[in-house]
């Protein structure tokens, strides 16, 4: 499988823990990026990305022009009404992501305040374009939530499928992505990597700042080349 890296982007293992990142994703069925979400490294490697989003960071996120969080729409209008872009701080616990080289999802690990490990949560989504401030990709919509026991349930099936029927997603789309939740499944039976390797024990250098949002936050990266994924273990050990 390949990855991707824009023209000029860093390979992976160049950006040192500590380093300050965008992660973002395009708006479906458009070209700009909708999310941005300033991240601090805490391992890029050949086999693995992980990333840490602080409590309270500025973020972008969509809303609908009239200022009704996405998530509180009904679903049969959430992808046909107008949408603005908005600045918010990111509210509750912090969320580490964690991210193989071409793989189309990225797990990421949600706590309590009282750091009490809460969940997995299986982002469905484009295999990530690395480029010089940080990845880019696009939801799939569908996901997987995971407990620290294996235990695993589908979430967002609603939005998956009204997602294809407003024609945000074709058929082959659809099928790659149920393909791609079904490997992912594999991997959360088999307990493979990053499940199992004790992420859920890490925690943030007390020391870092919480990342800044850029004003350029939505630049464009060089255009993307593949770039060859070697696999490996990609474990916290």
């Amino acid at each position: 499988m390949t990855a991707h890296r824009a023209a000029g982007g860093p390979e992976a293992g160049d950006w040192a823990p500590g380093t300050q990142i965008l992660w973002r994703y395009r708006a479906n069925g458009a070209a700009h990026h909708h999310i941005c979400r300033p991240m601090t490294v805490v391992r890029d490697s050949p086999e693995l990305l992980a990333v840490w989003m602080a409590p309270g960071t500025l973020c972008v996120k969509p809303e609908l022009a009239d200022g009704t969080p996405v998530h509180r729409e009904p679903l049969a209008t959430r992808y046909t009404k107008p949408r603005s872009l908005v600045r918010d701080h990111w509210s509750g616990s912090g969320v580490l992501k964690l991210a193989r080289p071409g793989d189309p999802w990225s797990v990421w690990l949600f706590w309590e305040r009282d750091w009490r490990f809460r969940n997995f949560y299986v982002n469905l989504e484009e295999p990530r374009l690395r480029w010089a401030g940080g990845v880019d990709s696009e939801d799939h919509f569908l996901d997987i939530t995971v407990d620290a026991h294996g235990h695993w349930e589908w979430h967002d099936e609603d939005e998956f499928a009204e997602a294809q029927r407003q024609g945000l997603m074709g058929p082959r789309q659809a099928a790659r992505v149920r393909e791609a939740a079904r490997r992912a499944l594999d991997r959360i039976r088999a307990w493979d990597p990053p499940f199992g390797d004790g992420w859920e024990d890490w925690r943030p250098d007390p020391g870092w700042p919480v990342p800044r949002l850029p004003d350029d936050w939505d630049r464009e990266p060089p255009p993307a080349r593949p770039v060859e994924h070697r696999e490996g273990s990609g474990g916290m050990r």
